[in-house]
């Protein structure tokens, strides 16, 4: 009877698993075909990225497609800046809610919205970062130019924004990817 209960009990949680892992999975294709799968920030690496960007306090971080929330939960925990995460994979979004309360962030510090990037307000942005496949940026570039404030900070990691040459301030040259800033 024992080992009946716990044969059951072991195919209950795998079967519990596989339901999980199908629909995480889903949720990360429906990510790709959007514009950007999610691949994430170096952890070792964030703060020279944040660093170099010069985050200064009670401003406003906003990481469009965050993912699991390392990089604005960084640049809260470290600078002290008030993050934003947008992001359309709500899977993704409940870690990053997970990791920020296990931080102690409270939601003053940092909100979380389920939203697509191309549609969330970024005009009160001091900070944008930007981890996301060319064609993205391509899309998401005349939005930026449109409802960023002056002098708004955009870090893109990974990929330059194309034409956006004369507002370049400062490349962060490394491998696999750099990191380029530009000012609005």
């Amino acid at each position: 009877m024992v080992f009946l209960f716990f044969y059951l009990a072991v195919i209950f949680s795998l079967l519990i698993f596989l339901i999980f892992f199908s629909i995480y999975t889903a949720f990360l294709i429906y990510s790709a075909i959007r514009g950007s799968p999610f691949v994430s920030t170096n952890k070792k690496k964030l703060p020279a990225i944040l660093a170099a960007a010069g985050l200064k306090k009670n401003k406003v971080f906003i990481d469009l497609g965050c993912g699991d929330g390392r990089v604005v939960i960084t640049a809260v925990s470290n600078f002290k800046v008030k993050g934003v995460g947008v992001e359309i994979n709500p899977i993704l979004l409940k870690i990053a809610s997970i990791k920020a309360k296990l931080k102690k962030l409270s939601s003053e510090d940092i909100q979380f919205i389920c939203q697509d990037l191309l549609l969330a307000n970024i005009s009160f942005a001091d900070y944008i970062y930007l981890f996301l496949m060319p064609d993205l940026i391509r899309k998401l570039k005349p939005k930026l130019e449109r409802e960023l404030k002056k002098n708004a900070i955009i870090i893109s990691h990974g990929f330059k924004i194309e034409g956006w040459e004369r507002k370049l301030i400062k490349t962060l040259e490394d491998k696999p990817f750099c990191t380029f800033y530009y000012r609005q």
